[in-house]
């Protein structure tokens, strides 16, 4: 299924490409960086096919709402990343978010009535590649020596995650494939459109956004499908489980909010029982580490 959205992700591209490429900037920017391009696209190829890979191992094990559930962590997993990459900076008030949001998503995890850790395991893995996906791809979206479009970046990373994907249906080749795909293909079609445009929606976001940016627009589809999940397939979520994703989505929707509102009286209320420093006295590239000694001629 992966390995289908992937080839139409790619197919669509180059056919965009030969009609109008003008739309891909992208690629006019990357010529003479072969190397360049190839050294950020092959890891993002290899950690996009393992989260859609152990992404839907994970669904054969566990339930939509327990998966929806672990994903709230992804906010903290996202973040920490951009830290170590430069790219987000970390403060009292957000680590204080984070442990909110960690204590609520392990209520809603360990509230789970039918446990099962090797579903626990690919959910895991399938997060952690998701965000470094999403990490390096606001590198290469806003920087990184190449400054992608969303369209150029789709058209490089397509093929690299494709290639990784056929080396794992071979190795896990199964005879009954080609006559389900011709049984299942008015449904599989469509599907793939779909996949497109989420692929170009999602670096679309985090080229104006961020990669946690891209993370927290995720949590109004994960509430989406705990009710549809609830609802619609009568899945069982304990009071104990409700509580800890509520808990969880408290704290994403905090964080959120500081971030559109910095100045805020919330934020600054949280920054005076936290004692922080004001933003001013906050250290930055232009702090002196050291203080400046003026020498005196007699």
């Amino acid at each position: 299924l992966t390995s289908c959205h992937m080839s139409m992700s790619f197919t669509l591209c180059l056919v965009l490409y030969l009609v109008k490429p003008g739309a891909f900037p992208g690629v006019v920017n990357c010529e003479g960086k072969r190397m360049l391009v190839l050294k950020w696209m092959a890891p993002i190829g290899v950690a996009f096919a393992v989260s859609l890979y152990t992404s839907n191992q994970a669904y054969m094990y566990c339930s939509v709402t327990f998966l929806q559930f672990m994903k709230e962590g992804n906010v903290i997993i996202a973040f920490l990343m951009s830290c170590a990459a430069g790219l987000q900076a970390m403060n009292r008030v957000r680590c204080a978010i984070i442990a909110w949001i960690i204590v609520g998503s392990s209520m809603a995890v360990s509230g789970e009535v039918n446990f099962v850790l090797i579903g626990f395991v690919f959910q895991l893995i399938s997060q952690l590649a998701e965000c470094s996906r999403a990490v390096m791809g606001e590198v290469v979206l806003s920087g990184g020596g190449l400054k992608l479009d969303p369209l150029s970046y789709t058209l490089f990373v397509a093929p690299t995650c494709l290639a990784v994907l056929i080396g794992g249906n071979m190795a896990t080749w199964d005879p009954a494939i080609p006559g389900a795909l011709a049984k299942w293909w008015p449904y599989l079609l469509p599907n793939a459109l779909l996949a497109f445009v989420l692929n170009m929606l999602v670096a679309t976001i985090i080229k104006e956004m961020s990669a946690v940016g891209f993370i927290l627009a995720g949590v109004c589809k994960d509430i989406a499908l705990v009710l549809f999940s609830a609802v619609v397939f009568a899945e069982v979520v304990t009071a104990h489980q409700c509580f800890g994703f509520m808990v969880a989505l408290g704290g994403v929707f905090f964080w959120s909010f500081l971030k559109a509102s910095p100045d805020s009286q919330a934020a600054m209320l949280a920054a005076r029982l936290l004692r922080m420093p004001p933003e001013s006295k906050m250290p930055n590239e232009n702090t002196i580490l050291l203080p400046q000694t003026s020498s005196t001629k007699v």
